[in-house]
Formats: structure tokens, sequence, C-alpha cells
């Protein structure tokens, strides 16, 4: 990378410096596209301010500067999770020109993250998630046959393997289960990828939506196909599961993601092991599935607090 891009402040002078990064970040790193985009937006935003500071210079970047930056998106109501996002951003971004020797990073071992509000999963009853995946909850709607077929296999998927939503529209034809395979080879974040066991219930769910679905079931194709044929945008099933939350008076939590939620928290209840719950989930760190153990145990002791007599 050409020290030029460090001639003067500004996106367009660090143009060639971010383009690096990003490029080591999805070579390297193998960052999804999305993570990707967010990422560079977030850079994108941080440089653009500091253009307009008179004396910033991302060469000697000084502490205030991240702080005043942190503080111009707090006043226009930035939440603390998208900030905490971004400052990972920025430590990224100056980590990586530090090691290129552009840049002191020193002043990041000055700055610490926003405090974020602790916010447990919030999973959906076994009854209330069988009674969304089921065909029959929407068959007095307007939707064709097929695409009722479609939407239960998409969400059997989330609830019945714990799958992304993301992960479930990327299955293409050939890694669909076949009557003698109880698995699914699945690409998650960061392209990594996990074995998933497929009971017969989303077995069952999938050869159904198959059997209707109206398009060529070619090699290579998305499994999931839009009305007119192409990739099934998520927020077709994302709509979906709103209108049902009406009829099954269900609160704003239930959705598509919180089938994922559900399928972790009902296995941990059932006495399921933690670190096969994680390999299931394709999480990085064991931390992020203990969150489950939060869960249960807040669920425990609502039925306590309701049920003991000396509660």
């Amino acid at each position: 990378m050409s020290t030029e891009a460090f001639d003067h402040n500004g996106l367009s002078g660090h143009a060639t410096a971010l383009m690096s990064w990003l490029r080591h970040l999805a070579g390297e790193r193998r960052v999804s596209p999305k993570t990707l985009e967010a990422y560079g937006r977030d850079i994108r935003q941080f440089l653009s301010f500091l253009a307009t500071q008179p004396d910033a210079d991302l060469r000697r970047l000084k502490a205030a500067d991240l702080r005043a930056f942190m503080a111009a998106r707090r006043a226009i109501g930035i939440g603390s999770r998208s900030l905490m996002r971004q400052l990972a951003a920025i430590r990224s971004f100056l980590r990586y020109l530090e090691q290129e020797g552009h840049v002191d990073a020193s002043a990041l071992a000055l700055i610490r993250g926003p405090k974020l509000s602790k916010s447990l999963p919030k999973p959906i009853s076994a009854p209330n998630a069988r009674q969304m995946i089921a065909m029959e909850t929407r068959m007095d709607g307007p939707q064709d046959t097929w695409i009722l077929a479609r939407d239960a296999a998409v969400l059997s998927l989330l609830y019945g393997c714990g799958l992304r939503i993301s992960e479930a529209l990327s299955l293409t034809m050939e890694q669909v289960p076949h009557s003698a395979q109880d698995s699914l080879r699945v690409t998650g974040k960061g392209q990594k990828t996990r074995m998933v066991p497929v009971i017969p219930a989303v077995k069952a769910a999938i050869d159904h939506y198959l059997a209707l679905c109206p398009y060529a079931c070619e090699r290579g194709s998305p499994l999931f196909r839009g009305a007119r044929g192409g990739p099934l945008n998520p927020r077709l099933i994302q709509k979906a599961v709103e209108q049902m939350r009406g009829s099954l008076g269900l609160p704003d939590s239930a959705t598509p993601h919180a089938l994922r939620h559900s399928f972790a928290t009902h296995l941990l209840a059932r006495g399921g092991d933690l670190r096969a719950i994680q390999e299931l989930l394709g999480h990085a760190s064991l931390s992020t599935t203990q969150i489950y153990t939060e869960v249960d145990q807040a669920r425990l002791l609502s039925v306590f607090d309701s049920s003991h007599p000396r509660a």
C-alpha cells in the first residue's frame, strides 16, 4: 500500500488505505460480504468526520478525536450496539495500518467502548414455535400452496436445525438432504462451514415444498425461490412471520431469528450439551452460546416466582 494514501486527511485521501484493509478482511480474515459492507460504511463515516476536524490527523490520532467522533454519533441517535460495532471497525482499521507502518494507533488503548444494556434472547415456546412452522397456520390467506410450503420449510430449518435465515436462504439444490442423508453442510458467518443434523420433520417439510415448487430444481439453483423464480428475499419470510404474530397472539419478539434462539433454548432445557449446541449454532466462542444458560435460568426463576407459595 502506497504512503500516498496519507498525504492529507479526508475520505478521498484515505480511500486507498480503506480498500487495502477491506481486501485484507475479505482475503485473510474471510469476513462476510455483509460485514465488509458495514465496516466499510463505518470507516467512511469516521474518515468523513475527521475531515471536518481541523486538528485531526489519522497518522497521529488522539484519543480526543475518537471520543469526539463517538459523541457526534451519539448526538444523532446512534445506539450503543452500533457504536460498539463502529469502534470495533475503527480498531481493526487502525491496527492494520499500524502494522503496515502508516499510523500510530496508541490512542486506542485510552478508549473504552459504550456500555451495552444486557438483553437476553427471547425464545418462543415450543407449542407456539410448532404453530409458526405449520403450513396450516396460514391456509386461510391468499398465498399459493407452494409458497406456504416454502415458508414452512424455511422456518422449519430455523427451528429444527438452528440456522440463521441467511444460511437457510443460501442453500442450493445440491445441499438438499436426501432420503439416506440425515445432515446438512451449512456455510455460516466468516464462510465457516458446519454440519447440522436434519430431523425427519424438517426433511419432510423440504420434500413437500420441492414437490409443489413450480420451478425446475436444477443443480446449482437456489433451494428457496421467490414467486418469480429468483432467490427468495428474506424480507418475505419476515413479513410472513409478522402476519402470523397477529393471528397467533405472539409478541413482536417472535421473529424468524427467535426460532433459532428457541432451537438452542429448547435443546438446553432438554439436557443438551453446551459445547454441542455451540457447534450446531456455529458460534465461534462458547461465551456466545452461554447466554442461553442465562435464558434458561431466567425461565426457571419466572416459573418459581409464579408457582411457589412462598415466592
